[in-house]
């Protein structure tokens, strides 16, 4: 690991999203350094949200119920923070493109309310985007860099662009220290389990655990990149943590190209159970597909120091353990 990453005592942190997969994670990693930290989420379902999520450290956080697009919420949840992690939002693509305006409202009016709330009360904290790999679209060419154009396939990848167009002119305009990851297909401890609409690497090892069959589009032959949800939570901490990364953005990557049958086929033998079978495409899914995706994670390598550190076959088998203990908190 090639990173370090500082203790945080007394450091007043803000998690917008943070009974979510992404951010409470992101908590744990907070607290487990000595921030004081605050955790805000809406409760919306379906977005999973859980308060199993925060159970280990319920008593190290405080907990507000606030909706991003809130203003006076959001005004009041950032005053006086120092680090303002915002992984609120909507993640479904194929909800993206059946109610449009809905994820409009959210990852955009949302993303814009809390960057009003941070110019006009915490104007100094760090402010830390969680972006998606959705905002490229398909590659031009393999491995993705930030020098590549966006392209994005759906509403959702649109939206999350504009966002993260809105952190960093806030922070060029205004001053905001503002910071973007744009995250890959990331697995891992306290994400949603309930339904397959985003997150399938979890659901596959939900139907795994399960012995049940796992359905793969086509034939599975399309590139991915997987991160570790530990490895991506320190990525979001270390970003706040360095003003080189102020006014930048970032892609996330595991280093290693895994294609989606043998993913498939790694998740079934770390649960010891479970089949698979090749469909055809759904045409819905088949319009939003952007074929390999795998990218080059040197720059927030050379720039910040962070690398994965979690290989797929044991994040997985960490990601089994969790859920063979604790399914009945998330399905």
């Amino acid at each position: 690991m090639a990173y370090f990453l500082k203790e945080m005592k007394g450091a007043r942190c803000l998690v917008l999203g943070g009974l979510g997969f992404i951010g409470s994670n992101t908590a744990h990693r907070l607290a487990s350094l000595g921030a004081d930290v605050t955790v805000a989420d809406a409760c919306l379902d379906p977005y999973g949200w859980n308060f199993a999520n925060v159970k280990e450290i319920r008593e190290k956080i405080d907990f507000v119920k606030a909706d991003v697009r809130d203003k006076a919420a959001m005004e009041a949840a950032v005053e006086g923070m120092d680090c303002v992690f915002n992984c609120a939002g909507q993640v479904s693509h194929l909800d993206s493109m059946t109610d449009p305006f809905l994820d409009l409202d959210i990852n955009c009016r949302g993303a814009l309310v809390v960057l009003e709330a941070c110019r006009r009360k915490a104007e100094n904290a760090k402010i830390v985007y969680a972006g998606t790999r959705a905002q490229m679209g398909a590659l031009r060419k393999t491995p993705g860099d930030e020098e590549q154009a966006d392209n994005p396939a759906d509403i959702y990848g649109a939206d999350k662009w504009a966002a993260e167009k809105y952190h960093l002119i806030y922070n060029s305009a205004y001053g905001l220290r503002a910071t973007s990851l744009r995250i890959n297909n990331t697995y891992g401890e306290r994400h949603q389990m309930k339904h397959a609409r985003y997150g399938i690497l979890n659901w596959f090892v939900r139907l795994a655990l399960e012995g049940k069959e796992i359905q793969v589009f086509g034939d599975g032959s399309q590139a991915r990149d997987y991160n570790y949800v530990a490895d991506v939570a320190d990525a979001m901490v270390l970003a706040a943590q360095k003003g080189e990364a102020d006014g930048k953005y970032y892609l996330l990557g595991s280093g290693k190209e895994t294609r989606f049958l043998d993913m498939v086929k790694a998740v079934i033998a770390a649960a010891g159970s479970g089949s698979y079978r090749l469909v055809p495409w759904p045409p819905d899914r088949k319009a939003i597909e952007v074929g390999d995706f795998f990218v080059s994670y040197e720059k927030i390598r050379r720039e910040l120091g962070w690398e994965p550190a979690t290989p797929l076959e044991r994040g997985l088998k960490s990601t089994v353990e969790f859920y063979r203990e604790r399914r009945t908190e998330y399905w």
